[in-house]
């Protein structure tokens, strides 16, 4: 299957659809099973696709929303998304791109993982009315196969031979790492997720990340030997203008849901974006009109810093919800101008992890004050790192219990700007 590669921004020549040309020109298309047939599909009226989202955490994090809000651009341009939820999917992991298997988790974290995750997504997609997006559990049909039976009607669909000529599968056998049968066989039940959309609810689309490029192809093949046209995309690796991996911390991820990272902590993780960033992620993550995109883009010096003041805004208001990006948005004012501390966590962490220590630079990078050890490294040994107000020049710093205030918080700061207050629990 040709994979057709797309470059972020730049629209391809004579498209009939105006969906495909709008996520071109936001950057969200990285790579199309068939772009020209997909255009066509398109144009030719209403659709119905979906992203899939394994339900292995408590809350989505920033990389999920690359896919969520290519499916928010097909739900206003008059097609409908479906969200799937892993609850089937999740009790085997997906493997991709990675070095070890996923931990296997209980059905009730499961559940209780799904919960908060149906919160955050149902912010993004509109879910009201016949024409709402759907949200679906593949467990609805997963958990009905039985072991031979699924053998059966699909083992015989798909081979060894194709299967590992997927990078997801050949970068862990490159790095002689173990792959178990349970991975193994996990893109054939993202394969069968895709047949079942198509035959419950006529879906002909699937949008994912770019790691998922395997897993796609193989939906898109088991449909056509089911007598079915289906598409897949996905949307690029979300990287940082020094080719970091967006979104990722030491301690975790930015998360989507307001219990694992408050609203005004989101904020202010965007906020604080590079400014050779700003461009990129007004196209990608918020709505304004390509021409204001543009405009915020070409913005420099302490301009530019307005331009972050509406792109965090925009975004925790699609996230959170117009009131929170409001208050958000005065508290980053207010603390930015001086005039106020911040009475809320901004970030939580487990107090647990206190017991051998939390390392400062760490610390650093965890509040998205820094984008690696080495970044943080610099700020600390130049003077403009504060806890609890005072400040620390020792990059090999650990934070135990001991340093904790009122309520078992901590002050970090970097410059004027960067203001964080980090909750242990």
């Amino acid at each position: 299957m040709t994979k057709h590669m797309i470059e972020a921004g730049k629209p391809a020549t004579k498209l009939k659809s105006e969906a495909l040309a709008v996520l071109l020109e936001r950057g969200l298309v990285h790579q199309s099973t068939d772009l020209e047939a997909l255009d066509k599909r398109l144009n030719d009226g209403p659709i119905t696709a979906y992203a899939g989202f394994d339900a292995t955490a408590a809350s989505l994090h920033v990389g999920h929303l690359m896919p969520l809000m290519t499916l928010r651009w097909l739900q206003r341009l008059g097609h409908r998304p479906i969200v799937v939820l892993g609850g089937g999917t999740s009790q085997v992991g997906d493997p991709s791109f990675r070095n070890d298997a996923r931990p296997l988790l209980e059905e009730r974290q499961i559940a209780a993982n799904m919960a908060t995750i149906r919160r955050s997504v149902e912010r993004l997609v509109d879910m009201d009315g016949t024409e709402g997006a759907l949200l679906v559990d593949n467990a609805e049909w997963l958990n009905e196969f039985r072991f031979l039976e699924f053998l059966r009607d699909y083992g015989s669909q798909f081979t060894v031979n194709r299967m590992m000529t997927f990078d997801s599968v050949k970068s862990r056998l490159d790095a002689q790492m173990p792959l178990t049968i349970l991975e193994f066989c996990y893109m054939m039940l993202q394969a069968v997720d895709f047949l079942e959309l198509a035959k419950r609810h006529d879906c002909v689309l699937q949008v994912g990340g770019s790691d998922q490029w395997g897993n796609i192809v193989n939906g898109v093949e088991l449909g056509r030997r089911d007598g079915r046209k289906l598409h897949g995309l996905t949307v690029p690796l979300l990287t940082t203008a020094n080719g970091s991996k967006m979104g990722k911390t030491a301690s975790g991820a930015v998360w989507l849901h307001p219990e694992h990272l408050s609203p005004f902590g989101f904020w202010q993780f965007w906020r604080n974006t590079a400014d050779a960033d700003v461009g990129k992620f007004l196209r990608l993550f918020t709505e304004l009109p390509m021409r204001e995109v543009e405009r915020l883009s070409e913005l420099q010096g302490a301009e530019l810093n307005e331009a972050k003041k509406i792109l965090a805004t925009q975004v925790t208001a699609i996230v959170h919800g117009p009131e929170e990006a409001r208050v958000a948005l005065e508290q980053g004012d207010a603390l930015f101008s001086g005039d106020a501390e911040l009475t809320e966590p901004t970030h939580t962490m487990a107090l647990s992890v206190l017991a051998e220590g939390v390392g400062l630079l760490e610390l650093v990078v965890a509040s998205g004050f820094a984008a690696s050890n080495g970044e943080a490294r610099r700020l600390v040994e130049g003077g403009g790192v504060r806890l609890n107000n005072r400040v620390v020049d020792d990059a090999r710093r650990r934070i135990s219990s001991g340093d904790l205030g009122a309520n078992d918080r901590l002050s970090l700061s970097v410059g004027k700007r960067c203001k964080a207050l980090i909750g242990f629990e």
